[in-house]
């Protein structure tokens, strides 16, 4: 004799699928919000650097970490 099946446990199948659905696109989202995050912040890093070597240049200072880098 065969056991039955409890009542909805023909569904248990499609709703792991659509949870894991769900979990993919946020987690797709996530990641596309990070990566801009952190496309933004190097943007800004890289502004920053040339602010910060153009008041050394005003100042008269020379950049030594730019020379070592070359």
């Amino acid at each position: 004799m065969a056991a039955a099946e409890p009542p909805g446990a023909g569904a248990l199948p499609q709703l792991a699928e659509s949870l894991l659905c769900q979990l993919q696109e946020n987690f797709e989202a996530l990641t596309e919000k990070i990566t801009l995050r952190m496309e933004e912040m190097g943007e800004r890093i890289d502004d920053l650097e040339k602010h910060v070597a153009d008041l050394m240049t005003e100042a008269g200072i020379e950049n030594t970490d730019e020379e070592s880098r070359h």
